[in-house]
């Protein structure tokens, strides 16, 4: 069995990506490595903080280890908010905040096309990066519909449905979401070695 460690203090990420890898693999996060300092997040991208956490955990640990990031990029915002989408109104991560601040931002503009976007990095024990990309392209919503999901899942229309994010079941949504894209691409690496 292989050891990987994930950047993340949040157990149901943790499971979440667990069931990815399947039984191959043993996967710790930070808590199970003593890790509790909040680990920087200062790239101006999505691919610079997931380097710049799996760095982090890689020179505490010097373990096989590998960070995520995700982020909305809407292109009638210049692909704001992108690496800022947890904070885009403001440092508290207010999700209601953050799609308010959007849909205003977006009144009265035809153009609304967006895209989530989530990048793992992946550092290997001989210390070699790899990163891994997964995208799920839509279009903003002009208002919030359905109560699942997270964050923007609200507004979000993934191209090709005619509900939002916040409307498919969670099965539905872990199959073309970003994260399990990025994930599967991740996986698919790791299987070859």
């Amino acid at each position: 069995m292989k050891t990987l460690v994930f950047a993340t203090a949040n157990r149901h990420k943790l499971i979440e990506v667990q069931s990815f890898l399947g039984e191959g693999f043993a996967l710790h996060c930070l808590a199970d490595l003593g890790i509790t300092a909040e680990i920087p997040e200062t790239a101006g991208t999505l691919e610079g903080n997931a380097l710049q956490k799996a760095r982090y955990v890689y020179e505490h640990c010097h373990q096989a280890c590998f960070a995520d990031d995700t982020g909305l990029e809407i292109d009638a915002l210049d692909g704001q908010p992108g690496v800022y989408s947890a904070r885009y109104a403001g440092p508290a991560k207010d999700s209601q905040a953050n799609m308010r601040k959007v849909l205003e931002e977006l009144k009265g503009c035809r153009e609304r096309s967006a895209r989530f976007r989530t990048v793992i990095a992946y550092i290997d024990h001989e210390g070699a990066e790899h990163l891994f990309e997964g995208r799920v392209e839509g279009a903003i919503l002009e208002a919030p519909v359905g109560g699942q999901g997270f964050g923007y899942d609200p507004i979000f229309q993934p191209e090709g449905y005619t509900q939002s994010f916040a409307q498919l079941s969670l099965a539905e949504k872990n199959t073309i979401s970003h994260r399990a894209r990025a994930m599967r691409a991740f996986c698919t690496y790791l299987e070859r070695l």
